[in-house]
């Protein structure tokens, strides 16, 4: 073993002592020369040399069980984790004497003051870092939080709670497991999911409500998966017991007349106002697809959305930091396997301290079973906890044994102080058991056969809570068995009213009760704005603060091109329409955001709604300053390289703020791809399942320009196979999503104003150009956005001579502009040419009119330039059969297995025979 002067050589230790006490000649502390020095100053040297050595070690050992003592913590209630290698918690490795003596004043934050042994600080450190819950601190990123979080935890340990907060834990989690019994014995055969194992959640969250109401929080909005739900649902957010118990009987938990299939009893939700201590909390708890961790984020954006309702208005990056937060709280609840595994959980916590997707904190709650499905943990991570993964961002973690509800509540209650003190996510690792398998209905001992054993074996927490407060003489048993029996009997009348409970409807409340459910025919709305008011906002979409430095190419081809065409009236493009239509929603009272990766320059540099001094670096978007008391705004969010989880965010705010336009725009239309789980199970059925509208905007750019395999399509087809549009009926506005691909800025313009002006909401993804961005051809004048004018889900053609044409070629997009100028190149004057601008709801009613027009027409051809098994053509084939009464026939690109071609050559032999076959008929 290393001597204790060669330790502190080893370590660098020696150079961190004062320098008042070290000899530069000698290389020795406390040393004076002889001549200078007499026997008594050198022997009162030495002791404070000493004693300043051994502070500084026990200092070293403090620090190591606060970085290491979660290893050897008692974590597991079931006792099965094996401790660590923890050498670092070795006293002897700094040089620590056990026959000293020491003072733990201003070293440890404990009550346990005054002159203690080595074996008594080990075992205050053992008591504080190794019991049932444990800290991991060390990784936080500023000296101050590590400092703040050490002090917290430390005093934590001698909190005490008084005997009634003893008694209402008891309580809580002893109806908790009364209602799993109950569901155990009346419903066989359903899968509940419960909280058997880990009741101490129940605990947890009744006293978040708590802290919420008395930290001045007016909403909760919690994600939650499957384990505990209902758990939570009936015992503590006042969710109808008779309706869920309708439900579990088979039928919907919806009036019949709700436009809704309904969901599975596992995803059911709620909102409700609780009270406590006198005071209103409005508590959310948000539906949830089988997608684990998939509401995270969904839940993230949701509060951002009410933060900003509360506030009226968006946040600048001085003053989020002290409004954010404030009023609404998220709540994040995790299963270990999910938690460590699904990259969305990646992707969300990289929000947290974004502009534009700060909530000032989130409290985590990871229901750790040990467990996932059936799978072990030594196998379903690499890393030692389920947690590691919020180390990357700085967040601190408390490890909490499930068996001691107490620890449970003690760990909460600092939780929440360090996000109401620094604003930040923070971690409770709540390490518990599955009671049963990953349903009721799943023998876990298959596969795991030892866990198994010891859990079947194991008294309930709930129980063994009860038993040691009985024992210490706050709780008399027969207190909490009459509190259970009458808890049960009360389900037992809630199950005897299941059959004949009415549901009430409860969407289209609050802030969405001017809206409606959308209607079973497609609507017009009138979507123009006078064309002064046009011109006024375009002008102010371009105009910068005089001492703001513009870049010189944007001077000329945004700035002084969008002036000009605003005197000619004419030859209005993309971006300008795009500013219209925000800025006149802005006028009329609505937010608009606009997110994804890039969108304040835009991917092909065409919006520029967002400008950059070129001096200063500054951000400036002109949009924000139309009028100078301006309420409204637009938030250009330039997210982060991530799809799922700001997908996921986006639809968040969309389902909670009907008065803000959230639109999501992709780099290419493809890039959806990482977010298809939010598509999936929220933006296409979302409504469908639990009657939530969203007025989410999707942008995809799509479009063929021998680009290659990516970047090219924006899968229509997997939208389109996604709607529930009638193949033998006349679609409504009441389908799931809309799908459109506009020609010209006037429609794209229409389109957005349309999602606001409409008093209903659905999903909107349009397929967006690239080259048309700045297409001559592909270009609107102001008349068309005037006052009177409207999307036009179907354009037909206003040159052909409807008593010459005898072929009709229906298309969609871009692929309308080759066909013209091909049509123009052959001169065929026989030939007409009807865009579809709208796939979904499906116009059958526009179309006939727009057919009818070519009485002595015999072929209709579909072209289009995507592959054959994609695109729109399996679409719409057997609706012009069905619908319109007339075959087509195709006219494209032949099956493949990718969505275009790599080969610039072959691109384009596969245009020219597009070109050849469409013509040709």
């Amino acid at each position: 073993m290393l001597s204790r002067s060669a330790f502190l050589k080893s370590t660098g230790f020696i150079h961190r002592l004062p320098r008042s006490l070290y000899h530069a000649k000698t290389g020795i502390y406390g040393y004076k020369p002889a001549a200078q020095q007499t026997l008594q100053e050198f022997k009162v040297d030495r002791e404070v040399l000493s004693k300043r050595i051994e502070n500084a070690a026990l200092s070293q050992l403090v620090e190591a069980y606060r970085s290491h003592g979660h290893k050897k913590a008692k974590i597991d209630p079931l006792g099965l984790q094996v401790p660590s290698p923890t050498p670092e918690l070795n006293p002897e490795l700094y040089g620590l004497c056990s026959t000293s003596k020491f003072d733990l004043s201003g070293i440890l934050n404990t009550a346990d003051k005054g002159s203690k042994s080595l074996d008594e600080v080990i075992s205050a450190l053992e008591s504080i870092y190794c019991g049932a819950t444990s800290a991991e601190c060390s990784h936080l990123e500023t000296l101050e939080e590590r400092e703040w979080f050490a002090q917290k935890f430390e005093e934590s340990r001698s909190w005490q709670l008084t005997d009634s907060e003893k008694i209402e834990i008891a309580k809580v989690i002893a109806k908790s497991q009364s209602f799993d019994n109950f569901l155990a014995t009346k419903f066989t055969t359903l899968k509940r999911y419960s909280g058997e194992g880990a009741e101490s959640m129940i605990a947890f969250f009744n006293e978040l409500f708590k802290l919420s109401s008395n930290s001045n929080i007016e909403q909760v909005m919690i994600a939650i998966a499957h384990r505990g739900r209902l758990n939570l649902l009936s015992g503590l957010l006042d969710y109808p017991k008779a309706l869920m118990f309708r439900k579990m009987r088979g039928k919907t938990e919806y009036p019949e007349s709700a436009p809704s299939t309904g969901d599975v009893v596992s995803h059911l939700y709620q909102s409700v106002d609780l009270q406590y201590e006198g005071k209103s909390l409005h508590v959310s708890l948000i539906p949830n697809p089988s997608h684990l961790e998939a509401n995270v984020p969904v839940v993230i954006g949701k509060v951002r959305g009410r933060q900003q309702t509360l506030a009226e208005g968006d946040y600048s990056a001085s003053e989020q930091e002290s409004i954010v937060g404030q009023k609404v709280l998220c709540v994040q609840v995790h299963g270990d396997a999910a938690i460590s595994a699904q990259g969305v959980i990646q992707e969300s916590l990289g929000l947290w301290n974004l502009p534009h997707f700060r909530v000032g904190g989130s409290i985590h709650l990871v229901i750790n079973n040990q467990l996932g499905f059936t799978t072990p943990a030594e196998q379903g991570r690499s890393s030692l906890y389920s947690t590691d993964i919020a180390k990357s961002n700085g967040f601190p973690i408390l490890h909490v044994n499930g068996d001691h509800p107490e620890e449970v509540v003690k760990a909460l209650r600092l939780a929440m102080s360090y996000r109401q003190t620094f604003g930040k996510d923070v971690f409770v690792d709540l390490i518990c058991f599955r009671r049963w398998g990953h349903n009721e209905l799943d023998d876990p001992s298959f596969t795991n056969p030892g866990l198994y054993s010891i859990i079947g074996s194991k008294p309930s927490v709930p129980d063994s809570y009860v038993q040691k407060l009985s024992e210490e003489g706050i709780l008399d048993k027969e207190t909490i068995s009459k509190e259970v029996s009458t808890y049960y009997e009360a389900l037992n009348y809630s199950l005897k009213e299941a059959d004949t409970h009415e549901p009430k409807q409860f969407h289209l409340q609050a802030h969405w009760k001017d809206l409606v459910d959308a209607p079973s025919h497609i609507s017009t709305w009138d979507t123009g704005v006078d064309q002064e008011l046009l011109r006024f906002i375009a002008a102010k979409s371009v105009q910068v603060p005089e001492d703001f430095k513009v870049h010189s190419t944007l001077l000329k081809s945004h700035i002084g091109s969008r002036l000009k065409k605003l005197e000619e009236g004419a030859g209005v493009d993309w971006a300008t329409s795009e500013a219209m239509a925000i800025g006149s929603l802005m006028t009329q009272g609505f937010n608009v955001r606009l997110c994804g990766q890039d969108v304040g320059r835009g991917t092909f540099s065409h919006r520029h709604a967002m400008l950059v001094d070129q001096n200063t670096d500054q951000l400036h978007v002109p949009l924000n300053c139309i009028y100078s008391d301006q309420k409204h705004f637009l938030e250009v969010a330039n997210s982060p390289l991530s799809e799922e989880a700001v997908l996921a965010f986006e639809y968040g705010m969309s389902i909670e703020n009907p008065q803000s336009l959230i639109v999501w725009e992709a780099q290419f239309g493809d890039f959806y791809n990482g977010a298809q789980i939010m598509i999936d199970t929220y933006v296409t059925s979302g409504e469908v399942k639990w009657l939530l509208q969203s007025g989410l905007v999707m942008m995809l750019p799509h479009g063929y320009d021998g680009a290659g395999p990516e970047h090219s399509s924006c899968h229509m087809e997997r939208f389109l196979q996604s709607c529930d549009s009638k193949e033998d009926g006349i679609d409504g506005d009441n389908v799931n999503i809309q799908l459109a691909h506009p020609t010209t800025p006037a429609q794209y313009f229409h389109l957005l104003r349309r999602q606001m002006i409409r008093n209903f909401r659905k999903p909107l993804i349009i397929a967006s150009p690239k080259v048309l961005l700045r297409l001559p051809a592909a270009t609107s004048s102001l008349s068309e956005m005037a006052p009177g004018t409207s999307f036009q889900p179907v354009i037909g053609d206003q040159q052909a001579d409807p008593n010459k044409v005898d072929k009709v070629i229906v298309c969609c997009g871009k692929h309308y502009y080759t066909l013209v100028n091909e049509r123009q190149r052959l001169q065929a004057d026989n030939i007409a040419i009807v865009r579809i601008e709208q796939l979904c709801p499906f116009p059958a009613e526009e179309i006939q009119l727009n057919l009818s027009k070519f009485k002595i027409a015999k072929k209709f051809v579909w072209s289009q330039e995507e592959h054959q098994n994609m695109g729109a053509w399996f679409f719409v084939a057997p609706r012009f059969a069905n619908l319109v009464g007339c075959n087509l026939t195709y006219a494209g690109r032949q099956n493949l297995g990718t969505p275009a071609v790599g080969v610039g050559q072959i691109h384009q032999a596969e245009v020219k025979m597009i070109m050849e076959n469409t013509f040709s008929f």
